[in-house]
């Protein structure tokens, strides 16, 4: 038996679910937070789940979090929230991207997918995988995610996504929740690879504003 909490927060609005191998469906309960209130409604909310189930965090096999790439206000929360619990309760830290689980959305089987989600100014954030595993997770703008994705499989949750890939074959899904990481999280257990909640990072793919515009600091004259 395995039992999962995992965390999405890198998206429009936030999720957490409860995963359980034993039990027939993927997710046995699923909380959605809406847009932009994920920092005060999450931990409220994973506490709702677990005393409905009466679950407690240190007999959890692991928790999960979807850390990013998206907003970097919501992947912050989410990645702080799961290292705090993960800490608390002794116990596995799994990190999954989103880009992966958009990828996943598609039944690819072995086949390429390309996914691609919003990444402001043009931008877009781009993953190639084949099944689960990722060939790679780069920063695009539109004319470079066209050459890399002409011909293939394109998946998007994101309809101004699809409106500025309109030349390329690709399918519209919903934005993947929390409990849709249950399988990479399962196959990470199997595989015994996890996260070092001391040094596991936000996915940006791309530096924060700050750090963006921040002015170089004149060196020192000698």
């Amino acid at each position: 038996m395995m039992r999962f909490l995992m965390i999405h927060t890198a998206g429009a609005e936030g999720s957490v679910a409860l995963g359980d191998t034993e039990e027939a469906q993927a997710a046995i309960a699923t909380e959605v937070l809406p847009g932009r209130s994920s920092s005060e409604r999450l931990v409220p909310a994973v506490r709702r789940l677990m005393t409905a189930k009466k679950w407690r965090i240190n007999e959890l096999t692991a928790v999960v979090v979807v850390h990013g790439p998206g907003s970097f206000t919501g992947v912050r929360v989410g990645v702080s929230a799961a290292k705090g619990l993960s800490e608390a309760g002794a116990v596995p830290l799994i990190a999954v991207s989103r880009l992966a689980l958009l990828a996943a959305s598609v039944n690819g089987g072995e086949q390429r997918v390309h996914a691609v989600l919003d990444a402001g100014r043009g931008e877009f954030y781009y993953g190639e995988y084949v099944g689960r595993r990722c060939v790679r997770e780069v920063l695009m703008g539109a004319h470079d995610v066209m050459v890399a994705a002409s011909g293939c499989l394109v998946v998007v949750c994101e309809l101004k996504v699809a409106e500025a890939l309109a030349e390329l074959r690709w399918k519209l899904v919903d934005e993947p929740l929390a409990g849709d990481a249950l399988p990479f999280a399962v196959e990470r257990v199997a595989l015994g690879r996890f996260e070092d909640a001391a040094t596991l990072d936000a996915n940006y793919l791309r530096r924060i504003d700050m750090e963006i515009f921040a002015k170089p600091v004149a060196r020192a004259a000698r």
